[in-house]
Formats: structure tokens, C-alpha cells, sequence
């Protein structure tokens, strides 16, 4: 890719779920480890995450889904990320997620769910192994 400098990730509350504890936590996770993050807040629409993380040049999207509504937020993020020829950024995510739901959503094309009681370490972990480089790793 020839981009250098840490990796960036925006953190996603998409949809009308109200609960934000674990993006934070994921979000102060990823930023103590290093990576640039920009969180956008609750009540977020797919089409908002998708142009901020185009306008602020991230590497990954995580997002946080509590509400059920797991299956049509990370589709429509999926499906706009191709739209706008940004299908290289990695969406990955976390929340209440049924594992018989998890095969679908990797089918779609998310790169990870993480569910509850997933230790933050493991998430950093994995963005560190799948997400680019950082010039000085």
C-alpha cells in the first residue's frame, strides 16, 4: 500500500442502539495500542460511517451493534464500502451476535465478530495481524 503511520480505525454505533460502553472500551483499546481512532458517536447511519472513514482514511471500520439489526447495518456498510470503491477497508465488529449469525455475516464479507466477553487484547490482536502495517512494525 506504501501508506505509513499508525493504523486507523473508525468505531461505529450505526442504527438506533443507545448503548456505547463497549465501543468505548474497544476504542480507548485500539487507541492505547497505538492505532489512531475516531469514534462517531451513537445513532450513526451506515452511509455516515462509510464517509468518514473515506474522509478520514481509515484502514478498518469496527462496529458495534447491541440492537439485533446486525445482519442489515454490516450489509449496508459492505455494500456502500464497494459502492464507493473503498472495499479495502476491513469491517470488522462486535456485540450481541448469535454465532449461528457469524457464518452469514463472514460470508458477507466482515472480517470478525467479536461477542461479548471477547478480552480487548484479542481485538487489538487481530486488527494488529489483519489490518495494514504500520511503517514502524
Amino acid at each position: 500500500m506504501g501508506v505509513s503511520g499508525p493504523i486507523r480505525v473508525v468505531v461505529a454505533k450505526p442504527g438506533l442502539d443507545g448503548h456505547d460502553r463497549g465501543a468505548k472500551v474497544i476504542a480507548r483499546a485500539l487507541r492505547d495500542a497505538g492505532m489512531e481512532v475516531i469514534y462517531t458517536g451513537l445513532h450513526q447511519t451506515p452511509e455516515q460511517v462509510v464517509d468518514t472513514a473515506i474522509q478520514e482514511d481509515a484502514d478498518a471500520i469496527g462496529l458495534s451493534i447491541l440492537s439485533g439489526a446486525h445482519m442489515t447495518l454490516f450489509a449496508k456498510v459492505l455494500e456502500l464500502l464497494r459502492e464507493r470503491d473503498a472495499a479495502d477497508i476491513k469491517v470488522f465488529g462486535g456485540g450481541i451476535i448469535p454465532e449461528a449469525d457469524i457464518p452469514p455475516l463472514k460470508e458477507l464479507g466482515v472480517a470478525a465478530i467479536f461477542t461479548p466477553g471477547t478480552p480487548t487484547s484479542d481485538a487489538v490482536d487481530w486488527v494488529r495481524a489483519n489490518v495494514r502495517q504500520t511503517a514502524d512494525a
